[in-house]
């Protein structure tokens, strides 16, 4: 009996517990189901929000009952509107916000408070037969649309390099649950040792600030239903002087440092430096020993028929919030007046003109030469052959018998085309004079011809 007992017990729990995982896994148990699209819905303050619901039964002849309820962490638990198959119901202190038009069981909420922030709870019962019931669950987030942001930077005056700290605040006049953000000319600004925000993001530090903390700052406001970005601010902060340097006209300059310039020609050197607030600029000459202040601002004009023919001058840079300051030096050399100067330049130019065309003449009469040599070889020959005379053919005859083996005549030899013997009448040996007398007659075929038969001369 005791056993039978405790199984009975055992069944009942076994069951219940079923009972609950089937209205958990599918929002029914038997013929009626509920189905939501969605169990998040987003809701915005001011419109209207529709929380869809659907529901199917398989019981005909059937009563429905359809109930909305709500709750919160404020206003606890509270029934909001009941239907009964097509009456409705609704709660007398909310019914004036929450519709429903049976058979559907879709809840319009109009207009949507902060207060309607909660879960919501739909549950559908049918009677017929018998009685079964399904619920889901949805959940609002209700928000407030997110204003343009502002940010405030501290101390509005400006902070100094590597002394002072600064602050950036950026606040919104509207929205709820907002997240914020920071960005650096428009990229995200990651958090380091000098810079870092507060618990919520709406605060950033930055310590100690330093020059390449110039940028534009924008912080971006957001929630679950919109976005917004501030206007870019940069923070005011104090630093230099850097890079100083003097500078001049171009053709002043001979070296790093060293200016040259012709007496009685005007000349001015400007002095620079990257700082803020604008530093205060203070001349100096040193010449003959002796130190003098010239002039006070960035630009110095300078006579040069009023100073020594050299000397050193020295640009002083101070910031007078920052406490810092800088100098750097050059030396002026009074050189050839200006005149003087565009005559040696004139002069310079004249001289590589000639040498130029001197240049392309020479190119151009080497081009002529082996033209000349290359396409025109023949006259060349013909007119040492032609006017050669025989007491010279001799001379080399001997010469070449007398100094050179006969080995040392093979080689290539040149011959010259002559008119035909008909064209030309016959002469004597000893009328001969010339060499070309000599070639005209018939049986002179060869150089070594007309030279066995030219006559000897003692």
């Amino acid at each position: 009996m005791g056993r039978d007992v405790s199984m009975d017990s055992s069944s009942s729990k076994s069951y219940f517990f079923l009972f609950k995982i089937c209205i958990l896994a599918i929002g029914t148990c038997g013929a009626v189901r509920v189905t939501v699209p969605t169990e998040m819905i987003l809701g915005t303050v001011g419109r209207p929000l529709l929380l869809p619901v659907n529901y199917t039964t398989g019981i005909k002849d059937q009563n429905t009952q359809i109930t909305w309820t709500f709750q919160s962490q404020s206003s606890g638990s509270m029934l909001l509107v009941t239907a009964i198959n097509n009456t409705l119901t609704p709660d007398m202190e909310h019914g004036h916000r929450f519709f429903l038009s049976p058979p559907s069981a879709t809840l319009l909420i109009n207009p949507v408070q902060l207060t309607d922030d909660g879960e919501y709870t739909i549950k559908v019962t049918v009677s017929g037969v018998k009685m079964e019931s399904a619920s889901r669950q949805l959940t609002v987030q209700v928000n407030v649309p997110v204003s343009k942001p502002v940010v405030h930077s501290d101390p509005a005056w400006g902070a100094v390099e590597y002394i002072d700290n600064a602050t950036l605040t950026c606040t919104v006049s509207k929205g709820t649950k907002v997240i914020y953000q920071w960005l650096k000319d428009g990229k995200p600004l990651p958090e380091s040792s000098r810079h870092i925000f507060s618990v919520d993001n709406k605060m950033l530090f930055i310590s100690p600030v330093l020059k390449d903390d110039l940028s534009n700052y924008t912080c971006v406001a957001k929630n679950l239903i919109s976005i917004n970005e501030s206007e870019p601010i940069a923070p005011n902060i104090y630093y230099g002087p850097y890079d100083l340097m003097v500078k001049s006209e171009p053709r002043f300059k001979i070296s790093e440092g060293v200016f040259a310039v012709g007496k009685g020609e005007p000349v001015w050197f400007k002095c620079s430096a990257n700082s803020n607030p604008p530093n205060d600029y203070s001349w100096f000459q040193k010449a003959n020993n002796k130190t003098t202040a010239i002039h006070r601002g960035p630009v110095l004009n300078i006579m040069s028929e009023k100073v020594p023919e050299k000397a050193d001058y020295m640009c002083c840079v101070y910031n007078n919030v920052t406490g810092k300051r800088d100098e750097t030096q050059f030396t002026l050399i009074l050189s050839a007046t200006g005149q003087e100067r565009r005559k040696y330049k004139g002069s310079s130019i004249h001289s590589l003109v000639i040498i130029v065309g001197l240049s392309i003449t020479l190119i151009v009469c080497i081009l002529l030469y082996f033209i000349l040599k290359r396409y025109f070889p023949r006259k060349v020959i013909k007119r040492e052959v032609y006017h050669r005379s025989p007491t010279d053919y001799i001379r080399a005859h001997q010469v070449s018998v007398e100094q050179e083996p006969s080995m040392d005549d093979y080689g290539i030899y040149e011959f010259v085309a002559v008119p035909e013997p008909a064209a030309f009448p016959q002469v004597p040996p000893d009328k001969l004079s010339t060499v070309y007398d000599i070639i005209r007659v018939p049986e002179i075929r060869t150089v070594y011809d007309v030279i066995c038969q030219t006559p000897k001369t003692s």
